[in-house]
């Protein structure tokens, strides 16, 4: 796993994904905030700890936890309160955090139900959850299994998924639309490789040359602007907001 989390640490700052998913989340966190600066955030699963710094540090204190070793590691480099546990057992008191967040976890989590009723109940009342999660299961490629995936979303499923854990959907839309048919091809490319190899690493997170990455970082961000007035009709991921009651 350090390798994959050294390839992530490489990849966070310039990879057209990564751009086009904070700009998808700076603009719902910064709208959830309402100007507030004060807010208890925590981040679960929170990887390499870029998006603690990044995109949740300027609304408030931010903490973090995660279950591998190497990324508390990583994480503690930046100076930020972070926990080693995982996602069915969160080490917080309940109702502690005005915003609550959790980036591309939850798919690979072994019950996810029990997973959003701990996110759940570390919400204060009024607390939102914000999560992205993998979407659509004909979407599955090499990442889904280097990463452990164990499933995928549709708008459906999710909901269920929050009203159990007592949460109110509000916003639950998906991403990355503008780059589904590139990457139906390339998960399709990888499923035919494997009549020959096996996934030897993530190979979605390498960097594309600088102007290949320069063009479909300014897709990506075009489609969500463009999504904060059109609901995408599709993609290979979900952003989800919910609140608690």
């Amino acid at each position: 796993m350090s390798d994959l989390h050294t390839l992530t640490a490489a990849a966070e700052p310039t990879h057209f994904w990564f751009r086009g998913f904070r700009t998808y989340f700076a603009t719902e966190i910064h709208r959830l905030a309402d100007g507030r600066r004060d807010l208890r955030i925590l981040d679960g699963g929170c990887g390499t700890g870029y998006n603690l710094r990044v995109l949740l540090a300027p609304h408030g204190r931010t903490f973090g936890f995660d279950l591998h070793a190497d990324s508390i590691l990583r994480a503690r480099a930046a100076g930020r309160p972070l926990v080693r546990a995982n996602l069915e057992q969160i080490p917080f008191a309940s109702g502690t955090f005005d915003l609550v967040t959790s980036f591309d976890v939850v798919q690979s989590v072994p019950d996810d139900a029990a997973a959003l009723r701990e996110l759940a109940r570390v919400l204060r009342p009024g607390g939102h959850l914000v999560l992205n999660v993998t979407a659509l299961d004909f979407m599955r490629g090499d990442h889904s299994d280097v990463w452990g995936e164990l499933r995928r979303y549709t708008p459906a499923r999710m909901r269920g998924l929050l009203e159990q854990a007592g949460l109110e959907p509000v916003r639950l839309a998906f991403l990355f639309a503008s780059l589904l048919p590139l990457m139906l091809a390339v998960r399709m490319g990888q499923r035919l490789l494997r009549v020959w190899r096996l996934p030897r690493g993530d190979e979605d997170l390498v960097v594309p040359s600088a102007p290949i990455n320069a063009v479909l970082t300014a897709i990506v961000t075009a489609e969500a602007a463009l999504a904060r007035r059109v609901p995408m009709p599709f993609g290979s991921s979900l952003m989800v907001v919910a609140k608690k009651p």
